[in-house]
């Protein structure tokens, strides 16, 4: 499943994103992760999430993006959301690369039963119909 928090920057996709993350974690059954491209964001998220700075790995393209995020989920079988902020940016795509990748993440998704939710700084008009069911915030 697919969640997306869309807008233009400094909306306010981050807040949302951590607003949401901190209410879930009170009622998750499984683990959750938090992509963003720094540590900017660490305390102001719940210490049971698990942040991860993805500006370290070094990702240039969609397809490493995608092995990293299957490398965290062969560690992790709780998991159970992901959160990914600054999708763009953590992706390492521009805007219209983006529903090929979501598509990808809505397949894992559904096959290891884990939730993304995902903010990005894009309007909701580049969002292909498939996916505009899934968006919770379009700023």
């Amino acid at each position: 499943m697919i969640q997306l928090i869309l807008g233009e920057k400094g909306k306010g996709k981050t807040k949302i994103l951590l607003d949401k993350v901190n209410s879930e974690i009170k009622t998750a059954h499984g683990n959750i992760v938090y992509l963003d491209k720094s540590t900017k964001h660490m305390f102001e998220l719940n210490n049971k999430v698990r942040l991860i700075d993805v500006s370290g790995f070094e990702l240039s393209n969609s397809d490493e993006f995608i092995g990293f995020i299957y490398g965290i989920i062969s560690q992790d079988h709780d998991l159970e959301q992901m959160y990914l902020d600054s999708f763009l940016t953590i992706a390492s795509i521009d805007s219209e690369s983006v529903n090929g990748l979501l598509s990808r993440l809505a397949k894992i998704g559904e096959n290891y039963q884990i939730t993304f939710v995902v903010s990005a700084s894009i309007p909701g008009t580049v969002i292909e119909d498939e996916f505009k069911e899934c968006i919770i915030a379009d700023l």
